[in-house]
């Protein structure tokens, strides 16, 4: 009798054996079925949860870098689709419309997960005052004219155009301005641009600097310098190796 229960004990064990040999082998060839329908799922749930779902779109804009523009008008100029996923935003379109702005040198536009647009604006800085047109605009370093004024503002040059002053000859009295030191720029009445080698300064008591471009400014600047001390009515720097005075 003993014997048979213990034959029967072992037929048992060898029977569970033989089952979780059978789980073990199946479990491997379905294991990989397995793992690739749960990774399916999760590509499925997070092309989902970032280009369809509520979750990730954009919900507001922040605005960083405005001192003069107001974030309301960056906001309007910028357009920001808010509802739209966030992944899907288009980030160039959005800087080109903000850098259309006349006050916006540049614009850098990035995305804040999970629901927010943040643009950085660089604003432009009025380096000097010129008149067009009859009326008054700030210009900055890059000779870009922004930015109109009833009255001109105190400390800021002025500059005076001609006929055919072009924008590139702006931008060379623009550099010109950014190059004098601040002893020179507190003798100068206004600058001259005609073209973009034809630029002058004319001083608060009426003496006349030729500048010509905007090249070797800095060594202009020096040689100028020296030569005021000179009575003249007219003083050439546009060759600053070859300087002359006259009256």
């Amino acid at each position: 009798m003993t014997e048979g229960k213990t034959e029967t004990r072992i037929e048992e064990r060898t029977r569970k054996r033989f089952a979780r040999r059978q789980w073990a082998r199946r479990w491997l060839a379905w294991r990989y079925v397995v793992a690739g329908a749960v990774v399916v799922l999760l590509v499925v749930g997070g092309i989902w949860l970032v280009y369809f779902s509520s979750w990730l779109s954009v919900q507001g804009v922040q605005i960083e870098g405005t001192e003069k523009l107001s974030d309301a008008h960056i906001r309007a100029a910028a357009a920001v689709p808010e509802g739209e996923a966030l992944a899907t935003v288009d980030l160039d379109r959005i800087r080109t419309r903000v850098e259309a702005l006349a006050g916006v040198r540049s614009a850098d536009v990035t995305r804040q997960w999970p629901d927010q647009v943040l643009i950085r604006v660089d604003e432009r800085e009025a380096v000097a005052i010129v008149e067009i047109g009859g009326r008054l605009q700030g210009m900055d370093e890059d000779g870009v004219v922004f930015e109109d004024y009833t009255k001109a503002p105190a400390g800021l040059p002025r500059v005076q155009t001609g006929a055919d002053t072009g924008s590139e000859a702006l931008r060379e009295g623009a550099l010109v301005i950014a190059a004098m030191p601040s002893d020179l720029a507190a003798q100068v009445d206004h600058v001259e641009v005609d073209t973009v080698d034809e630029i002058s300064l004319v001083l608060r008591d009426g003496r006349l600097v030729v500048w010509g471009s905007s090249d070797e400014s800095d060594l202009k600047a020096t040689v100028l310098a020296s030569l005021l001390s000179q009575p003249a009515q007219k003083y050439d720097v546009s060759v600053p190796g070859q300087p002359t005075t006259s009256n």
